[in-house]
This record gives structure tokens, C-alpha cells and sequence, in this order.
């Protein structure tokens, strides 16, 4: 039977749910368990897609094509597996379903109300997601990883609070584990951990009904003993059960400090899990993976050599806008054996205006731009900073700066060309022009152009690289290890003017990679005679995972530190993480 894994949080949100549920998730993988996850959301909207990135962080995109909270891709990038819109549950999800059984008569003329039904279809929800054959063993998981989102308190958040209340006793106690993570803060000059908040968190999820079995205490240093012990005596814990999560090196040490406290074996002994059926090939992918991930956190934490990457674009004010465009350059980078230095550059600074109204900052973000070593325009939507990603692109095409576009940064480099290679001097895109003359970039015939949510050409489509005569021997394709076919994610309504493409081509700009229906949706190009121009209409950030970087990105690493050239012929640079230990 599937054991569950519920992660709570409490004294402010942000806190870190999703990397603690995430390192849990991987430890347990070491001992060789199949494990999945559920993030549950407490907002009415149906799922991320219609979500500000400045309000709510990246909408990461599934294989389904679901667009979910970013913590389904830590959840993938740590767990090693493909999960489907179903294991992101969200409020207006499952009061949709609920309000649709209620119209179609299937609670028989019943009052509904959210104790018991909306309750019920939490709990249902949950079991039926926990036992899905996950896609690296093609087993029922294990253990199911349920983190709720939000803080214990919420009033959103109380159906689901309630929902595990009672989940706890449909699944049994031996199935059942809660991890509540809570803040303890330093207060005054003399840096005094406190207790308090946690001790009032802890109180307040045991009032709602569910019991904390491991406290996990997100802190800026290690908890000291007697802070430990007195969390012990007052939220009835013993002291093994409560866990530091100290401010670390890198977020890759967060699996490691788990690990060094005893919470495999906490998880073992509260879960009672059982590891004697564990086939040996699995147990031993197990350690390998263990091992490896102490190699990729004692790499991330060496003084390496360092490598400029500036990413220039739109949400640069909040980070977790960018959040897999930031793993997949740590991935690159740490498989390449450099560290990474992120110039955000906010891509309005770079345009003329900004010479004008602020002069000082327009400069900044020009030397950040001018000194970087390779550039990045990821994917975006909305008129502002177009000019300046354009201008961007312009720079590294003309100064042979290495260069990926993803998504919208593929076509403000079309534009760029066509602009300034091919004189069409009014190239635009008719996202932000619509009735432009030439447009070099246009709206997708099939896509709705009424309704925002789920609209877009999304999730896992196949790109097919064109004939050997053509793209055999392209940076791009060697990366992909050759391969005819490759399959990522897609987040788009627009995409490159077909009639545009011999134009293009004829001077340079090959589009060696295109849809595999069609053959006339453009998804890879690749510039002639540049160390590395490459734009991607798909968003390969979001497959990246530590041990296999994104291939888009690992070139782009490459080539930036001056090692692609020597990769591509085969020559021995620092082994790649994934190989790098043999037992």
C-alpha cells in the first residue's frame, strides 16, 4: 500500500515546503523506494497558466500540458520522474468537479457542503493520484509526497487541512507521516533562536486535528541543543524528530543536512517501510544516485572558475519568474565544471527611452550585457523590454557572444536578423503590432484567441531535425547526441513567419529543427560561422534535471567557458555528474 507524506507549513509562507518535500522525496529514492508527489494549491484558479510570474512565481509546464505551480518542477528535477497536471490539485479544481457531480445529480439531491463532499474529493484526489505508476520504474509509488501550500491558519486552506485530518484515519497510522516545517527566528543584537513561533504553529495544527511526526526548522544557522530539546518538550516530539534546515551553500545541501540528522531513518521507522523486496539493480541505482548528488553539492560548494551568463528579460524583479531557467543554468554549469554568475538585466533598461529617462541605469545594464560571457533571453509575454531583448540579440549575434533564445527570445533574434541581415527594417511580431506590414513572427492559426487559460500550444511535442545533408554536424544536434527526433515542452501562441524562412535560411539563420506534424512550425535554428547562436521555440528549461542537463543550455555553458568546441570532438573535459561515480 501506498504510504503518504504530508508536508505543512507554519509561520509564514515561502518557507521552504518544497525543497524539504523534495529532499525528503530523494532520500527516500535512495533506498531505492518509487516515490511521487501532490502539491496542493489553496487558490480558486483551475491551474498557474493565467498567474503573474510577478505575483506567483514561474508556471511550470507539464508534459500534458499542464501549467502548474513551480514546485512540481523541483518535484520533477529531485524525484527523477514525469507527474501530469492530476498532481497539482488546486481549490477551483476540485470545486469545479464537485459542483459538476452536483449538476449531473450524482449526490442524489443531497445538500453539498465541504464537510463531507468537497472533504471527500480532497481525499479522493489524493488516493487516486498516490497510486499512479510513476515513469521511472513504471511502479505504483511507494510513498506519496503531498505538500500543502499556504500556512497552517489560512482560511483557504482549512478544507484541505481538514481533508488530511481525516485522511490520516482512511489510510491507517502506519501510512500516514506529517512533516510540519516552521520558522525559527533570530531576534536582537545577541542572536537568540526562537521558539515561540514554531511552539504556536505546532499548537495550532494539533487544534485542527493533525499531529507533527517530524518538525523541520528552517533557520539562518543550526539549531543549537537545548533550542532542540525545548522544541521536543513543548510540540511533543522527541529531539531526533526535529530537523535543522539551516541556511546552506547551495540548495543542493539540503538532501545532505536531511540526511546527516537521520531522516532516512526517521521516515523508515515512522512509515515502517519495508526495503527487503526492493529489486537489487534498484537498490543499487539507489546509492548511485546518493553518491552522485554528494558529488553535484561538494562541486556546486568549490571555489570553481567562474562563467558571466546574463539573462535578459522581463520579471528580472522577482526571480522565481525565471526559476528552471536558473536550475537549467546551475545544472549546465555544474556539469561543465564552472560556477554560475547570473547578471539580471532587466530588458527595458537596454532601449533608447532608457537613455533618456535614467541614464545611469541604461549604462549599467549595457556593461552587464557587454562583459557577460554568454547572453540568455528567455521566454515572456507582453510588449515591454521587446526592443531591448532584440537589442540584446542584435549584440551577441554581430560580437559572436554565445547565445540561446527560448521561446520569445528564438524570436526576437528572428526579428534582429530579419532587421538588420535581411533590411526589412519595420520586422515585427504581431503580438505587439498586429497589423504590421512584415511581420516576422505571427499568431498560431489553431489557437483560441478568445479565453487565456490552457489556450496555448502546450506541453511535450516532438521536434524533428531536418535531413542529415542539412543539420548533420549543427552544435545543437551533437548536443541532442545526434538524435533525429527530440521531444520537450511548449508554451506558445506565437511562433516564426513561414514565409519568411528561405529568406532567413539563404543567410545564415538555419532552422534545423522543425514540428514533426507539419514541418513548417519552426522549433531550432542555429546561426552559421558563431561560436554558438542558437534559439529554441520550445522551453528545454524545463527538463533539466542535475544529473542531465538541458542539452540548449549545457551548450550555451560550453561555449561560454570556451569548452564546446572541445566537447564536440570528443575530448575529455570533467566527467559529467551522471557519470562521474561507478560502484
Amino acid at each position: 500500500m501506498t504510504k503518504y507524506i504530508i508536508v505543512s507549513g507554519g509561520v509564514i509562507s515561502g518557507i521552504g515546503k518544497g525543497i524539504i518535500a523534495s529532499s525528503a522525496g530523494l532520500l527516500l529514492k535512495t533506498l531505492g523506494l518509487t516515490v511521487t508527489s501532490i502539491k496542493i494549491d489553496p487558490y480558486l484558479n483551475i491551474d498557474a497558466g493565467t498567474l503573474s510570474p510577478l505575483d506567483h512565481g514561474e508556471v511550470f509546464v507539464l508534459n500534458d500540458g499542464g501549467e502548474v505551480d513551480l514546485d512540481l518542477g523541483n518535484y520533477e528535477r529531485y524525484l527523477e520522474v514525469t507527474l501530469s497536471r492530476d498532481n497539482n490539485i488546486t481549490t477551483g479544481k476540485i470545486y469545479r468537479q464537485v459542483i459538476e457531480r452536483e449538476r449531473r445529480g450524482d449526490y442524489l439531491g443531497k445538500t453539498v457542503q465541504v464537510v463531507p463532499h468537497i472533504t471527500d474529493a480532497i481525499q479522493d484526489w489524493v488516493e487516486r493520484v498516490g497510486k499512479v505508476p510513476t515513469s521511472d520504474h513504471g511502479r505504483v509509488p511507494d510513498v506519496c509526497i503531498v505538500e500543502l501550500g499556504g500556512t497552517v491558519g489560512d482560511i483557504e486552506s482549512a478544507p484541505f487541512i481538514e481533508a488530511m485530518r481525516q485522511f490520516q484515519f482512511r489510510v491507517g497510522h502506519d501510512n500516514f507521516c506529517l512533516i510540519h516545517v516552521s520558522l525559527v527566528p533570530v531576534v536582537g543584537a545577541v542572536g537568540e533562536q526562537k521558539t515561540k513561533p514554531t511552539q504556536s504553529s505546532v499548537r495550532e495544527l494539533r487544534g485542527l486535528g493533525l499531529s507533527p511526526d517530524i518538525i523541520a526548522c528552517r533557520a539562518t544557522k543550526p539549531l543549537g541543543d537545548e533550542i532542540r530539546k525545548k522544541l521536543s518538550m513543548f510540540c511533543q516530539v522527541t529531539p531526533e524528530q526535529v530537523f535543522s534546515v539551516h541556511d546552506c551553500e547551495s540548495l543542493y545541501h539540503v538532501p545532505l543536512v536531511l540526511e546527516e540528522q537521520g531522516m532516512i531513518n526517521q521516515l523508515i521507522k515512522r512509515l515502517k517501510l519495508d526495503l527487503t523486496e526492493i529489486p537489487p539493480e534498484i537498490r543499487e541505482e539507489g546509492c548511485q544516485l546518493l553518491l552522485q548528488w554528494r558529488e553535484l553539492a561538494g562541486r556546486r560548494a568549490r571555489d570553481l572558475e567562474p562563467v558571466n551568463i546574463a539573462v535578459v528579460g522581463k520579471y528580472t524583479y522577482l526571480q522565481d519568474s525565471y526559476a528552471s531557467v536558473v536550475k537549467a543554468l546551475e545544472h549546465a554549469a555544474l556539469n561543465c565544471n564552472r560556477r554560475l554568475v547570473l547578471k539580471w538585466v532587466e530588458a527595458s533598461d537596454l532601449e533608447e527611452t532608457e537613455l533618456q529617462t535614467n541614464p545611469i541605469r541604461f549604462h549599467e545594464a549595457w556593461q552587464m550585457v557587454c562583459s557577460a560571457d554568454g547572453i540568455l533571453v528567455p521566454g515572456g509575454f507582453g510588449s515591454r523590454g521587446v526592443e531591448g531583448k532584440v537589442m540584446a540579440s542584435k549584440w551577441a549575434r554581430e560580437h559572436k557572444i554565445p547565445y540561446l533564445g527560448v521561446c520569445l527570445g528564438l524570436q526576437v533574434a528572428v526579428i534582429d536578423f530579419a532587421r538588420h541581415v535581411l533590411a526589412i527594417a519595420d520586422a515585427e511580431s504581431r503580438e505587439f503590432h498586429p497589423d504590421c506590414a512584415n511581420p516576422a513572427v505571427v499568431f498560431m492559426p489553431e489557437i483560441d484567441r478568445e479565453n487565456m487559460g490552457g489556450t496555448m500550444r502546450l506541453g511535450s511535442r516532438a521536434t524533428k531535425f531536418q535531413p542529415d545533408e542539412y543539420s548533420q554536424g549543427c552544435k545543437i544536434r551533437q548536443l541532442y547526441d545526434n538524435k533525429n527526433e527530440v521531444h520537450e515542452r511548449h508554451r506558445h501562441r506565437y511562433e516564426v513567419n513561414p514565409e519568411l524562412v528561405d529568406k532567413l535560411e539563404a543567410k545564415g539563420l538555419r532552422f534545423v529543427g522543425r514540428d514533426s506534424e507539419t514541418g513548417q512550425r519552426m522549433e531550432i535554428f542555429e546561426l552559421e560561422n558563431h561560436p554558438y547562436f542558437v534559439g529554441t521555440q520550445y522551453h528545454p528549461e524545463y527538463q533539466t534535471q542535475p544529473r542531465n542537463p538541458s542539452p540548449p543550455f549545457f551548450g550555451l555553458l560550453l561555449a561560454a567557458s570556451g569548452q564546446l568546441d572541445k566537447y564536440l570532438k570528443g575530448e575529455e573535459l570533467v566527467e559529467p555528474i551522471a557519470t562521474k561515480l561507478k560502484l
